[in-house]
């Protein structure tokens, strides 16, 4: 690694680029292909690094093997051809996922990459030397157990994660265009998985849902823990208990005669259903609280679904540094969540996706579905040695929200105010090994999004 000591590194991961259908279409080409030239011209010694998941052949049901990379090349030739172009400048490295685990599986792919000048290097980590410290690069999957791929380079492999994918996302894509809207494509952006099952209630709420009935809805949706507290008011006053503020609401109303008749009428149906599901769904909690508690003590589900998109990466990142100390950058991807933190006088580095992020916006009031605000946080870490040590940057590459085209009337008015933050983390720098203070990269920077 003597020769890269003085090279800078962009890295780039999750572009997920292909699969079945809808799959197929890559939003951020333009602004892919548009980086890649300006790698082509740049006098910098570089090498970009491609840190796992370029491309979705999990999503691929149609094709095996290298055949999945005769349709990408059939799919894209205008970015195959500015790799090439790109390649003849400066050194382009990929490092294999999980969704393009099949990379590491077939000898092929490094002989076919390498016409398009990338080298293909089919391990599940890699290392490179920057000033006087090194670099470690690993996707992230391998401290995901959903993901991790015990048996590395077998094309058999299929962690929980494969069936998610060849069974749940690539049939999204091949059924997305049948909605009023083509928004089933984007399931590659739910994060964490299990949130799906409400992505899917809230886009058929927004989308799907015929817009007399959404509308219709809403009022009593909105309303609904005010309802839920005047059925229980109207419940005390039926009982004898206390009647006064159902005798001052009816009293108030019928000053407007006609209108406030209307008005009760209307107020007094969404109390009925509101005490209705009231009666329903408090025992029905009770129950399946009684059954969650059963099944704990019986151990059915030990391991969660939900993986920390952070603790496992500090962990491992700890486990490295330790066994060498000249390492002081942990770069991976995986989670798609834009991160740079401080971790045992090291740099914890997640380099984010390009794919279209969504952030999850839960009703201020009433029992409205949640509203997943679409965004980009296209970007690219920029790793490089400088007099005083080795500094890491996000270097951001615009692109407009879609939030305009892609959220309904009614979404954008319930998240006015909360649209989420694009901003990238900041520049850090860790200090030469002769100068190195521990404290000065120990402090952990907040990650982008952290919570969505």
């Amino acid at each position: 690694m003597a020769d890269d000591v003085d090279r800078v590194y962009y890295v780039i991961s999750d572009l997920h680029i292909g699969g079945d259908e809808q799959l197929e279409e890559v939003d951020f080409l333009d602004e892919l292909l548009r980086f890649l030239r300006e790698l082509e011209s740049t006098d910098e010694k570089a090498e970009l690094l491609i840190n796992g998941d370029a491309f979705g052949l999990w999503e691929f049901t149609t094709a095996d093997g290298i055949a999945k990379f005769d349709i990408l090349e059939a799919s894209y030739p205008e970015l195959f051809d500015q790799l090439r172009s790109t390649g003849q400048n400066i050194q382009i490295t990929l490092l294999p996922g999980n969704h393009d685990h099949e990379l590491a599986a077939y000898d092929a792919y490094v002989d076919r990459l390498a016409e398009y000048n990338v080298d293909l290097v089919q391990d599940q980590s890699l290392e490179r030397r920057v000033g006087d410290r090194v670099i470690h690069f690993e996707h992230g999957h391998q401290q995901d157990p959903n993901n991790r791929i015990e048996d590395w380079g077998n094309p058999h492999a299929t962690p929980l994660g494969y069936y998610y994918n060849t069974l749940i996302t690539s049939r999204a894509g091949k059924l997305s265009d049948r909605g009023r809207y083509n928004w089933l494509k984007d399931v590659q952006a739910v994060t964490p998985t299990e949130r799906m099952p409400v992505w899917l209630i809230s886009k058929y709420f927004y989308r799907e849902m015929n817009p007399v009935l959404r509308y219709s809805l809403v009022p009593f949706l909105l309303l609904f823990n005010i309802s839920a507290i005047l059925a229980l008011v109207a419940g005390l006053d039926l009982v004898g208990i206390w009647s006064l503020p159902v005798d001052r609401t009816a009293a108030f109303l019928a000053q407007f005669g006609r209108a406030g008749d209307v008005a009760w009428f209307l107020l007094s149906i969404n109390v009925i259903v509101t005490g209705l599901l009231l009666l329903v769904g408090i025992p029905l909690y009770f129950i399946r609280r009684d059954v969650r508690q059963t099944i704990n003590r019986f151990g059915v589900f030990e391991t969660a679904l939900t993986v920390d998109a952070e603790a496992p990466y500090e962990t491992a990142a700890r486990e490295i540094f330790d066994d060498n100390p000249d390492t002081a950058i942990f770069c991976y991807g995986h989670t798609h969540r834009p991160s740079l933190q401080g971790v045992d006088g090291g740099l914890l580095v997640n380099t984010g996706t390009w794919l279209k992020r969504l952030h999850r916006r839960d009703g201020i009031i009433g029992i409205l579905p949640p509203v997943f605000y679409p965004s980009y946080q296209l970007a690219t870490v920029r790793i490089a040695a400088e007099p005083e040590g080795v500094a890491v940057e996000f270097e951001s590459i615009r692109k407009p929200s879609p939030a305009t085209e892609e959220l309904t009337l009614t979404e954008r008015l319930f998240t006015v105010g909360r649209e989420p933050d694009a901003d990238l983390p900041d520049r850090r720098l860790v200090p030469d090994q002769s100068t190195a203070d521990p404290a000065a990269t120990s402090p952990p920077t907040p990650s982008a999004d952290r919570t969505d």
